[in-house]
């Protein structure tokens, strides 16, 4: 199925847990603060550079808080972010993760995998590719 052919926007409450949903939001906050982003990195990640990147992290969080409805694209991006920023030293928090979040690491990895688990039909369509509209 192509981006353009899926199902419309969806809720963060229809397809993740409350803890999911905070582990995504407690993610994408540390985006422009410990952790920090190449603008190639960026784009890459499917954000128009390193300011978008900042700016969709605010707006993302405050869906996810809302409970907001999420596109496929919307959902890759905050998968993707959530991914690296977890686990690059380079470019994430990385082997700071526990003390710039407060979050274990076994537990944060396994609520991950859940999460990834639970978006894979959502986010499918951007296996391998740069997540856009």
């Amino acid at each position: 199925m192509s981006p353009q052919g899926m199902a419309g926007p969806v809720k963060p409450g229809e397809l993740l847990s409350e803890p999911e949903v905070a582990l995504l939001t407690r993610a994408l906050s540390e985006w422009g603060g410990p952790a920090h982003c190449s603008p190639q990195l960026a784009v890459g990640m499917g954000f128009t550079g390193t300011q978008d990147l900042y700016d969709q992290c605010r707006r993302l969080r405050q869906a996810l808080g809302d409970n907001t409805p999420l596109t496929a694209a919307d959902w890759a991006r905050t998968l993707l972010a959530t991914e690296i920023v977890f686990v690059s030293d380079l470019a994430g928090s990385g082997v700071e993760w526990p003390t710039t979040t407060g979050r274990d690491e076994a537990e944060t990895l396994q609520l991950l995998r859940a999460i990834q688990r639970k978006l894979a039909p959502t986010v499918s369509p951007y296996y391998g590719k740069t997540p856009s509209d």
